[in-house]
């Protein structure tokens, strides 16, 4: 548990963070071993958790004596960062991406690192930046673009060209000097920054970029993207011009006869004229249509500009209300700043204005607008009024491609023609299991896409080759027709459903429908919520809690020295007989905290059954 000095220190920095002041102190904060027990609670479930760096060493064997060390070599000023593994995964243009992997403890040093760059830039980071960070994702980005853009008339769409690649580290350097005055713990990030890379058994040396997949990458890379939002935010202020625009003349003309008929309708509704409130009401009636007809702001009002962004790690868009010609100058203001400020790139093939009706591609969604000028009967200050809504508002749709591409990838058969084709990989597993892969792909696709306008019905046909390919797949595997498989996971109408018997009990696995797609909440989640750091006082993780009570798992051996093992994934033990395997499926956890014997014992494959008592477990180490 951390003392209470640390408790109020860390609480403390994000408060410091906001009034511009340069935080100290943070290498010291980084000598308290329960802030990386922390950390390795934050990261030890991680997929990466089992993939080994450079050294061949993964976190399998966590301690707290373990960390100790660690914190020795930082303190003493001997701890080398070992260059990152690098390993190319595929993009979905075809190209390859560059990631790195870096060693065991780098990754917990990291992941410190990360904890206190975090407390002391998310209370500064602004409202435009959505990527990686936390209670922001894709999502909220189009959330804040779908609810925050209405009556855009133009988007710039701009993109960084190799942007994590290129970093530049004397301004990374000297950005994150601004806030924190600690020369320690500056010098540790310039180590992260110098470390290198092995590729193809060769050491690169990093002399720009932030290698994709280290821990700490992405909040760097905000940091430095930060001072882009800072620009655009001041630019914002320059551009903006006008509170609302100003309405047409004829929209006024018609405005003021129909108010001088109201007047009218009123006073002969009070002299007693009723021959002649028909004729007045009918008046009234033909003018608020034609009135409805017309378009009650001046869109090209010169008087009214507006500028708005939103960023996403190095994708970002600005929306424009004014002139193309303002777009430009605007595109060419930004492109100066990012090449002179900040020594980046734009690309010009994935950069451009557009027309806001034109789709605009942005995290994988269409984006463009569309005219919502139909009356609504709505509530406006407790009274109900007609109204038309405003034109203009964004609309998010789902690409073509994007579907066609999912529904290749994953082998479903010919999207344009209907024709869906069995996965033979797939008919050798349980028939829940077969459908449990296809309702994992498909709701995940379909959560994805939740935020655009007309998600069920673009997706009702990908649904349609889906369900077939899902059919025919279970026909070939049990050999029958596809009639009687409909038969046989026909529920109820419109519902189907698989039943199967696991360890004398009944299993019913339903099968995805778009009609079971939850809409995304209208409420926009809070945006730049300060930090909880009450965590590292009172709440500890499961983990920890097992790791504090210094007791083995397996043997029962307490108040001694004990280590974290861990697997890769819970399939990779389903098939063991082992015990300790055994002991883990039932526990259902990828971890399971053992002392030192056991630990060396079960990587010898000498590890005894468990059931034995703990003599014979003592006799069977000492042979």
């Amino acid at each position: 548990m951390l003392s209470d000095t640390t408790t109020k220190r860390l609480d403390a920095i994000g408060e410091i963070s906001k009034t511009g002041k340069r935080i100290n102190g943070l290498f010291r904060l980084m000598e308290n071993p329960a802030l990386w027990e922390q950390a390795y609670a934050n990261i030890y479930s991680n997929k990466g958790a089992m993939t080994k760096g450079v050294d061949g060493a993964t976190l399998d064997g966590f301690s707290s004596e373990r960390a100790v060390k660690v914190i020795k070599l930082l303190k003493e000023g001997r701890y080398r960062f070992k260059p990152s593994r690098r390993v190319y995964i595929p993009k979905a243009n075809g190209k390859m991406r560059p990631l790195g992997i870096p060693s065991a403890d780098d990754k917990l040093v990291q992941e410190v690192v990360r904890i206190l760059l975090e407390r002391i830039y998310e209370p500064v980071f602004k409202g435009s930046s959505h990527g990686f960070r936390p209670r922001r994702s894709c999502h909220t980005a189009l959330r804040y673009v779908q609810k925050c853009w209405t009556g855009v008339k133009w988007i710039i769409d701009m993109d960084i060209r190799g942007f994590f690649d290129n970093i530049d580290h004397e301004i990374l350097v000297k950005l994150v000097e601004k806030r924190i005055d600690d020369r320690r713990f500056i010098s540790l990030i310039k180590a992260m920054l110098k470390a290198g890379y092995i590729d193809d058994w060769k050491y690169h040396s990093s002399y720009s970029g932030t290698p994709q997949g280290g821990i700490v990458s992405p909040i760097l890379a905000n940091v430095y993207l930060h001072e882009l939002d800072e620009f655009m935010e001041n630019l914002a202020v320059e551009f903006n011009k006008g509170k609302e625009r100003r309405l047409t003349k004829e929209y006024i003309r018609y405005k003021v006869l129909a108010r001088q008929k109201r007047v009218q309708y009123a006073k002969a509704q009070k002299i007693g004229l009723t021959e002649q409130l028909h004729s007045i009401r009918s008046n009234i009636r033909d003018l608020n249509m034609i009135r409805r007809t017309i378009p009650s702001s001046d869109f090209h009002d010169p008087g009214y500009k507006k500028l708005t962004y939103i960023r996403y790690a190095d994708d970002f868009l600005v929306g424009i209300i004014g002139t193309k010609e303002d777009c430009r100058s605007i595109m060419q203001t930004v492109c100066q700043f990012v090449e002179n400020q900040l020594h980046l790139e734009i690309s010009e093939e994935k950069s451009g204005v557009r027309h806001s009706g034109q789709k605009t591609r942005f995290l994988g969604y269409d984006i463009t607008t569309y005219l919502a000028g139909w009356p609504r009967k709505m509530k406006i200050n407790g009274i109900y009024a007609v109204r038309r809504c405003g034109a203009g508002r964004i609309q998010l749709c789902v690409p073509e491609e994007k579907i066609l591409r999912f529904c290749q990838k994953n082998g479903y058969g010919n999207y344009d023609s209907f024709e869906a084709r069995p996965r033979l990989n797939l008919v050798n597993l349980m028939n829940t299991q077969i459908l449990t892969i296809y309702n994992a792909e498909l709701r995940g696709f379909a959560n994805y896409y939740v935020l655009a306008r007309n998600a069920k019905r673009a997706l009702q046909k990908l649904q349609c080759v889906w369900i077939r390919s899902f059919i025919r797949t279970l026909a070939r595997k049990h050999r029958c027709s596809k009639r009687e498989v409909r038969r046989a996971i026909k529920v109820a109408p419109g519902e189907h459903a698989i039943t199967e018997q696991h360890n004398g009990k009944l299993h019913t696995t339903r099968i995805f429908r778009l009609k079971d797609l939850q809409d995304y909440p209208a409420r926009f989640p809070m945006l730049d919520a300060v930090p909880n750091t009450a965590q590292y006082r009172t709440v500890y993780s499961e983990l920890l809690s097992r790791m504090r009570r210094n007791m083995c798992e397996y043997c029962g051996q307490e108040g001694g020295h004990v280590v974290v093992h861990h697997i890769g994934k819970m399939s990779n033990i389903a098939d063991g007989t082992e015990s300790w395997k055994e002991l883990m499926r039932r526990r259902r956890r990828k971890t399971l905290v053992l002392c030192t014997c056991c630990h060396q014992l079960l990587h010898q494959g000498k590890l005894p059954d468990w059931r034995k008592t703990r003599q014979q477990l003592v006799e069977s180490r000492m042979r």
